[in-house]
């Protein structure tokens, strides 16, 4: 038999123990017995074993060793383990669904990176429900105008409907991480994806990689002023003030090319 040991930090790992919290998070997802669904990084089986009650089948993804040997020790029927890394994997040839639900309590380390990883794959999603380091999950929902409105928040929004369920005390976490985290539920929307979302991508990029200055300098080599007051957009304005509208007016307008 495999015996777990203790948790890696350099997989990010953290596991949930707060019972109050783990039902809570269930009834958020509130699975049904017919669902496609997927967890990243099951852990010790905090979230998978309440799911596996009620779904008749279940996919995890997981790329420590250990805890793959001490799931495979388990032998059960309706739980498919995929050794993977998560960052590389295709969610949409990896179940043969179309309506893919994605939870999980993703690693501090790589939220970001896997978050824009799985964006690539919302035509098979459902919705996604996720637990993340609570300033990341403020970032993704923040509005403009606020301190935490950038990158993250507009392309979140573009991709999907983002919302700040409720938090998560460090305290139902062994160990405890030093950071306080919250679930967020994403649900794709087709309807902008009609968009370049790789021209949005770079326009955005560009556009916050200098926030404290003006639209009209952060992309002085990309549009002119008048072509800013065409698009209805306030030249003087700052970055994190353009709604996603905003952007995707920029988007649209022209294919940037950089001068």
């Amino acid at each position: 038999m495999s015996e777990f040991k203790t948790p890696r930090k350099r997989f990010g790992q953290n596991f949930l123990h707060d019972q109050n919290i783990i039902n809570k998070i269930v009834s958020a997802i509130a699975p049904k017995p017919q669902d496609a669904m997927i967890e990243i990084g099951p852990g010790r089986g905090a979230l998978t074993f309440p799911i596996l009650d009620v779904v008749e089948q279940l996919d995890v993804i997981e790329i420590d060793r250990d805890l793959i040997a001490w799931w495979q020790d388990k032998n059960i029927n309706k739980l498919t383990i995929h050794a993977v890394d998560a960052l590389e994997v295709n969610l949409c040839t990896l179940k043969n669904n179309k309506d893919l639900r994605i939870i999980g309590n993703l690693p501090y380390n790589i939220s970001t990176p896997l978050l824009f990883h799985l964006f690539k794959h919302l035509a098979c999603i459902k919705d996604m429900h996720f637990m993340l380091q609570k300033e990341v999950v403020e970032r993704m929902v923040a509005q403009p105008g606020s301190k935490t409105y950038g990158r993250l928040s507009v392309m979140t929004q573009f991709y999907c409907d983002a919302q700040q369920l409720f938090s998560v005390s460090r305290h139902a976490f062994n160990p405890p991480p030093k950071v306080e985290s919250a679930i967020v539920q994403l649900v794709p929307n087709p309807a902008r994806l009609k968009i370049n979302e790789e021209q949005l991508a770079q326009v955005v990029k560009q556009a916050f990689s200098q926030r404290r200055k003006t639209i009209r300098n952060c992309l002085k080599n990309w549009f002119s002023v008048e072509q800013l007051e065409s698009l209805n957009i306030d030249p003087s304005a700052r970055p994190e003030t353009l709604d996603l509208a905003a952007f995707i007016r920029l988007a649209e307008a022209t294919a940037p090319n950089p001068k």
